[in-house]
């Protein structure tokens, strides 16, 4: 189905159109009373580059360089000048998704007429998301104030007809990318330059991602917990409402809800009701109170990005009504550092629990199963490395949990003396999604394989769907295998949304 036109307005722009737009290409049109904000910001702009009096980078130079006055006749030049010598970005570039998301972020920004852009040069940047023209922009190189310069100016580089942009999969110089679609570069007019790389975009469309995939991994965790209590015959008490209501935790209890519907139905529970065991390991009992915990870290961050994604972020600021153009610090990213670490520590935190309930499955001591799930013991060495992966990739999601918003690195001579490293803290986040979802997966496969142990009794419906799913694309292990093909292929069923998708057509279908 085609997605209707996202109009771009600077101010509704949702995380989920981000999405639309950066992974199913949705395409943008400048929304008309954005236009009329843009136009009167741009008026502004030139009223005050043709007059006499100083204003910030607008007839100045940049940083420690502001008191430096420039020539009417090198306004111009300036802007071509900031765009060029602030592209000093290293690393692999982003992915394509990942810079689509950052250009219709800064496009996003440009309409809300506070930047002083001309309507020509922000729907050049609409075109370019429309038209498939994805500009080539290294990861590393911002400290996060004044905002992403490097990675914004790398993007900035392909309006000019310089860098480099992909377009239909062939890496290409920037003026060549433009061409093959139709577009031309643009000559930026005074504080274009500035206007295109002031601001907390580079971190925002790495963050924003992060975000969307670390909700849908939160959901999941409660289905890997829920299958796992079934495969250990663990109790379903601990998930009560009555529990929650005297802690009443906001993720305590969708966690608990969750896990309530999850094992609805379940068979297994009624063949261990009068068992001896009085209490389960705490990574079982207590997976509302460490799930919820994560949920309200991943809901804290997704509050901050709805409000970052649509604020102005410039520096200096354009006032069309009041006639102020304002030198301040809107470009300051220490609200999305500080977010995307609390999310990166909330998703180990589910990690690491979910790398116990593996121990617990695995180890014979305490799942009273086969040592390490294997059929024939000894001979086969069954989940044991698989255990040892999880722990692996908890221990390194643990290191990057080192927050990066409590660091800083002055810069610019001393006059940016205090930064926020926001793009570190994505790009940290990143990294730990994509490690926890890992950890996701192998708890996945080892639950299957312990709740076959439990048949032909039922687990719980939402355990069972997940169990067939997972059945359907990863049989159960006999023997010895290439493990890392099953984690692939259970990581393929979270990435694809199949798996989510089918526990939720179960919920609903129950609700009827």
């Amino acid at each position: 189905m085609t997605l209707p036109t996202l109009m771009v307005n600077g101010n509704t722009l949702t995380l989920d159109q981000i999405e639309d737009v950066s992974l199913r290409g949705r395409k943008v049109e400048l929304d008309p009373a954005a236009r009329t904000r843009v136009e009167a910001a741009r008026a502004l702009v030139d009223k005050v580059a043709s007059g006499e009096e100083p204003a910030y980078g607008i007839n100045t130079g940049f940083g420690t360089l502001a008191e430096v006055r420039i020539d009417k006749k090198d306004l111009r030049q300036l802007q071509r000048n900031l765009i060029m010598s602030h592209a000093v970005g290293v690393g692999a570039p982003l992915s394509m998704h990942e810079a689509r998301a950052l250009l219709l972020l800064r496009c996003n920004v440009l309409a809300k007429g506070f930047s002083g852009i001309r309507p020509s040069t922000l729907e050049l940047g609409l075109e370019m998301l429309n038209r498939g023209v994805t500009p080539v922009v290294p990861e590393r190189g911002s400290v996060g104030a004044s905002g992403d310069l490097a990675p914004l100016a790398h993007l900035a580089l392909v309006f000019i007809g310089l860098g480099e942009a992909f377009v239909d999969g062939e890496r290409l110089p920037g003026a060549a990318a433009l061409g093959k679609v139709g577009l031309k570069p643009v000559e930026l007019d005074a504080k274009e330059g500035l206007t295109l790389v002031n601001g907390t975009q580079a971190m925002c469309a790495v963050g924003v991602h992060a975000q969307l995939k670390a909700e849908e991994l939160a959901e999941l965790f409660d289905v890997a917990g829920a299958m796992t209590i079934e495969g250990m015959l663990g109790s379903h008490q601990p998930f009560i409402q009555e529990v929650y209501q005297v802690r009443p935790h906001a993720g305590h209890g969708k966690v608990s809800t969750h896990l309530r519907e999850l094992l609805a139905e379940s068979e297994l529970v009624k063949t261990h009701v009068d068992c001896d065991k009085v209490q389960d390991p705490y990574s079982m009992r207590c997976i509302p109170q460490v799930h919820g915990a994560a949920r309200e870290a991943i809901s804290f961050c997704r509050r901050i990005l709805e409000i970052e994604v649509n604020a102005g972020t410039d520096n200096p600021l354009v006032f069309a009504q009041s006639g102020q153009i304002v030198s301040a610090g809107n470009f300051h990213g220490q609200p999305i550092s500080l977010g995307l670490d609390v999310l990166a520590m909330g998703l180990t935190q589910l990690a690491a629990i979910s790398e116990r309930r593996v121990e617990q499955m695995v180890n014979p001591a305490l799942s009273h199963l086969p040592p390490f799930l294997a059929r024939s013991p000894g001979l086969n060495s069954g989940f044991m490395i698989a255990q040892v992966t999880s722990a692996a990739l908890v221990a390194e999601s643990r290191i990057l949990c080192h927050p990066a918003s409590v660091d800083s690195i002055p810069s610019s001579a001393g006059r940016e003396d205090h930064v926020s490293m926001g793009m570190t803290a994505a790009l940290k986040a990143r990294q730990v999604v994509d490690h926890v979802k890992h950890v996701l997966a192998i708890e996945l496969l080892v639950a299957a394989q312990a709740i076959d142990f439990r048949a032909p009794v039922k687990p719980g419906h939402g355990p069972h769907v997940a169990h067939q799913l997972i059945r359907s694309k990863v049989p159960h292990m006999d023997t010895d295998r290439e493990l890392h093909k099953d984690v692939a292929a259970v990581v393929q069923l979270i990435d694809s949304g199949a798996l989510s998708a089918a526990v939720q057509q179960s919920h609903d279908q129950r609700r009827v």
